[in-house]
């Protein structure tokens, strides 16, 4: 990939991002855990424990090369992005447990990712040539959680502002996210083929897969419509940039990015078609309550 991309464009974008979550957030939202602390942990143990473990299942039943399933792990141990916030407000999602699911699941991040992703390296035993050093995990995670602290201390002195940049903000970052896939699939062209018959299936099926997980598994649980609604998108609405950062600045493997990529393709339009249907079975039910 083009190097300004890279060291700058790219940690750039992460910032924006993140950025942009912290001016949805108070420290109200936070607090929120300890008033449905039930459905916080149902949703949370759906992200950081059953889909890394699915993903490692569809892993190693599609063999994948060892850079691809890095990739692949990499992606499920990155947090919800604030994509997610978007896909639940337009499909009648509890928002604000989406604000606090991933407010909690990005600190949550800071352990779990680089453990997970360490997991899934020893697994394919290429820690000679794919390492992830600590300074380096630390920088990343000062460059997520610095800009999410300043948007949220901007919500809180200027809570107008904050509510004005939010759509500018999301869409940018969808812009972002689209160009960043764009460019690793133009870095990547001569492979792409490749990639694409290597773990497209398998993205297309992680990505379905999160979205039916975060929904029925909560909703077995016990969870209400709407707030089943937002953990779906949560959980199956990943921070693909997040996983792209780590693979191409920290792991500095450009192919370990391609899933989060390719996963992104099928990501926004499985969101769509799963909200869709899903909050019409919602609206449904709720009549039929009352």
């Amino acid at each position: 990939m083009d190097s300004a991309l890279t060291t700058v464009g790219l940690p750039l974008a992460l910032a924006i991002i993140m950025f942009g979550l912290g001016l949805d957030l108070t420290v109200g939202d936070f607090k929120r855990v300890g008033r449905a602390p039930r459905t916080v942990a149902v949703a949370l143990g759906c992200q950081v424990v059953l889909l890394p473990a699915i993903c490692f299942g569809l892993v190693v039943l599609f063999d994948l090369p060892a850079l691809l399933g890095i990739g692949m792990l990499l992606l499920a141990a990155s947090p919800g992005g604030t994509t997610a916030n978007l896909f639940s407000h337009l499909f009648r999602g509890d928002v604000a447990l989406n604000i606090t699911l991933t407010a909690i699941n990005t600190v949550i991040a800071v352990v779990t990712l680089p453990l997970i992703t360490g997991l899934a390296i020893a697994y394919y035993d290429r820690q000679d040539d794919v390492t992830m050093p600590l300074l380096e995990i630390v920088k990343v995670f000062a460059l997520i959680l610095l800009p999410v602290g300043i948007g949220m201390l901007v919500n809180r002195r200027a809570p107008g502002f904050a509510r004005r940049m939010d759509k500018p903000v999301r869409i940018g970052s969808a812009v972002i996210l689209a160009i960043l896939v764009l460019g690793i699939l133009l870095d990547q062209r001569e492979n792409v083929g490749d990639y694409l018959a290597d773990v497209g299936l398998i993205a297309a099926l992680f990505c379905a897969i999160s979205l039916v997980v975060g929904y029925y598994v909560p909703k077995t649980l016990g969870v209400t419509g709407p707030q089943a609604i937002a953990s779906s998108m949560e959980v199956g609405v990943h921070n693909a940039t997040l996983a792209i950062f780590v693979a191409v600045e920290v792991l500095d493997e450009v192919e370990i990015s391609v899933p989060a990529a390719v996963y992104s393709l099928f990501m926004f339009l499985f969101a769509a078609l799963w909200g869709t249907w899903v909050s019409k079975q919602v609206e449904q039910r709720e009549p039929a309550a009352a």
